[in-house]
């Protein structure tokens, strides 16, 4: 296993065409699908993105050239799997048909938020969907993940969990916590490192991945690890559903690291000129996800370009559709709010008398 965790898993070769034993037996209509999802999660980031610039929203953060990380491996979960993402992960929840307008009153904190204001925007939370709530503070997903796993195995469950953290997060005390107990319980989980190759302005060799990969971290845990190129929908896939076989078959936690590239800036709040080079994104050697699968699809004769076109004008229509109902019903400054009751609602699962007296003082 040593060689993975310094090697690289690829399946899509420079031409587009699949090959290698990772390379997975996907039906046409699961490949088309992911395409089709990470077109959407670019279009709905554009869109996000655009509406913070205009002040519909306070923040943002976009996933641009990493949507193969979440996209294939939610492809490769079953549906009923536990999620720790962190804030880069949004394809989990398009991936998983969660509904965008959900998402998107989410980010605008307005009166159909179910969250009710509560998260910082992009901060999404679904019990429905498995999507544990996002934390902003880094790597807390990790330890959280193992614990649920060993949960879901000591109560007879098949289900598992996957994470995911930055490259920067690995040097959380977080990070080390969890690979302890998910080596020590052989917890049914999968440890995904998205090394897209900055931790905000700080490049990946300040955080130690000059001198080994960050897979290989997890060899001195005594934990399978993988290095796979990130932007290979079909290396993604076939990782993620490796290491979910092993935890169903009880043999215990996978440390992946995908290796990808942050196109765009770390959040709306980031200036990525002022560290590094403007071309640089253009240079990134491994390409863009969604071409590369775009490609690969052509290359087997099942998609056009005219195809894609197409696909990709619907796309639009459909998400700016989605973006002028949830700006209707409220954007951060244009609507209604959560009402303030509300601030009582979904404390305790069941009401703390003292909450109740509170809530009675003030008259809700």
């Amino acid at each position: 296993m040593r060689d993975l965790a310094y090697g690289l898993v690829r399946v899509l070769d420079d031409s587009g065409v699949a090959v290698g034993p990772w390379a997975p037996k996907l039906d046409l209509a699961v490949l088309k699908r992911g395409l089709r999802v990470m077109m959407m999660t670019r279009v709905y980031d554009d869109c996000m993105f655009r509406a913070q610039r205009q002040g519909k929203t306070s923040f943002y953060m976009k996933c641009t050239g990493e949507e193969a990380v979440a996209t294939a491996a939610a492809f490769a979960l079953d549906d009923s799997d536990m999620l720790f993402p962190s804030y880069r992960q949004q394809a989990l929840l398009l991936a998983r048909n969660w509904p965008m307008l959900d998402m998107m009153n989410q980010i605008y904190s307005n009166a159909g938020d179910r969250l009710k204001g509560r998260q910082l925007p992009v901060c999404y939370s679904s019990k429905a969907a498995g999507f544990f709530s996002i934390s902003a503070n880094l790597a807390t997903q990790f330890p959280q993940a193992v614990g649920w796993a060993m949960a879901s195995a000591i109560s007879g469950d098949t289900r598992i969990a996957a994470a995911w953290i930055g490259e920067g997060a690995t040097a959380e005390g977080d990070f080390h916590h969890a690979l302890t107990f998910a080596a020590t319980y052989r917890a049914p989980v999968i440890l995904n490192i998205v090394n897209n190759q900055w931790a905000i302005s700080s490049f990946q060799g300040i955080a130690g991945g000059d001198e080994a990969p960050f897979a290989a971290r997890g060899i001195g845990y005594g934990l399978p690890s993988l290095r796979i190129d990130g932007n290979d929908f079909l290396a993604v896939y076939a990782a993620t559903q490796w290491a979910a076989e092993r935890a169903r078959s009880n043999l215990g936690a996978t440390l992946i690291e995908h290796f990808t590239y942050r196109r765009e800036a770390h959040s709306t709040s980031d200036d990525p000129s002022r560290y590094r080079a403007a071309d640089e994104k253009d240079k990134w050697p491994l390409g863009d996800p969604i071409e590369r699968l775009k490609q690969h699809l052509i290359g087997r004769g099942s998609w056009t370009e005219a195809e894609h076109a197409v696909l990709q004008e619907a796309i639009e229509r459909e998400v700016k559709a989605l973006q002028r109902e949830a700006e209707a019903i409220g954007t951060l400054h244009t609507g209604e709010k959560p009402g303030r009751a509300t601030m009582f609602e979904d404390v305790y699962k069941d009401e703390d008398w003292r909450m109740r007296k509170q809530r009675q003082l003030f008259g809700y």
